[in-house]
């Protein structure tokens, strides 16, 4: 079973909630995909044991063969390659590839007529996988510059073990990223807060889950503070609230020290294990 832990906004608890759920199950797998500021190892302290350096395809273009017409330019639906042709300028043409555009699809390669284009590979970030215990642990960096994550999310989630039931950390928002990361999951945790900006984002986090035919029931964080804006849009949409959590001094200075909740406060472990259950029982609802 696979089930991802998003959010519509950071800052809700996201990572506390993933964190504390894998801590109190199992034969877990761990897998961070917010590979733009991953911080669960933070809290898991993991003894890593493999690294690997992650890549993506990129075309490189030998301009001896290459005679401008352009075909590699005309696929290229994200406007990563420009072709100057010999006509526009003095001394012959010239292909531009912006490598930070390109979506690494292959397609330029696979049409070019004059076989004047392969593929490199290019660094991304790097992928570390090792263990917490019995918790088997993965997270990928990404690269300072980068600006596409979804390609190292998707290379994260190939270390899926479908033996284990797996916990995904995903990236806050419900942009691309969010999308790389949930997709494919038995079930998703929304956590959110009972506020006009939690609330707000959580609706469009439920569109993303409900796009994706995704099983998904709510975590109100915090949820001693605010309004009652959430609770009521979650009765009127028969949206399950799986867990409450309270506002509490003693779970944020052990978040802040980098201190699993359940390590301190030994009764959340029966939580978990419970929202565990739940989970089992709401994933038919989509």
């Amino acid at each position: 079973m696979i089930i991802s832990v998003a959010s519509g906004k950071g800052g809700t608890g996201k990572t506390t909630v993933a964190v504390n759920l894998a801590l109190s199950l199992n034969n877990i797998q761990f897998l961070d995909c917010d590979v733009e500021e991953p911080n669960a190892h933070l809290f898991l302290k993991p003894d890593i044991k493999d690294r690997r350096i992650a890549t993506v395809p990129i075309p490189d273009v030998d301009e001896s063969k290459c005679n401008y017409c352009g075909k590699c330019r005309d696929i290229c639906a994200y406007n990563a390659i420009v072709v100057i042709s010999p006509d526009d300028v003095v001394k012959g043409g010239s292909v531009l590839i912006f490598t930070n555009l390109c979506h690494a699809c292959g397609g330029c390669s696979l049409l070019c007529p004059q076989f004047a284009i392969r593929e490199v590979n290019k660094e991304i970030g790097l992928i570390e996988a090792g263990n917490c215990g019995d918790i088997e642990f993965v997270h990928g960096r990404l690269n300072i510059g980068e600006i596409m994550s979804p390609p190292l999310i998707r290379q994260v989630k190939e270390y899926i073990d479908s033996n284990r039931t797996v916990i995904i950390d995903a990236p806050p928002g419900t942009s691309c990223p969010v999308i790389a990361s949930i997709k494919g999951s038995d079930f998703c945790i929304l956590v959110t807060e009972p506020t006009p900006f939690g609330l707000n984002d959580l609706i469009l986090a439920v569109e993303v889950v409900k796009k994706l035919s995704i099983p998904f029931g709510i975590i109100l964080n915090r949820a001693d503070i605010g309004d009652d804006g959430v609770d009521l849009y979650c009765k009127e949409n028969n949206i399950p609230i799986l867990m409450r959590i309270p506002f509490d001094r003693e779970i944020a200075q052990l978040y802040s020290a980098g201190i699993p909740l359940i390590k301190e406060k030994k009764e959340y472990i029966n939580k978990f294990n419970g929202l565990f259950e739940l989970i089992k029982n709401q994933r038919v609802i989509s």
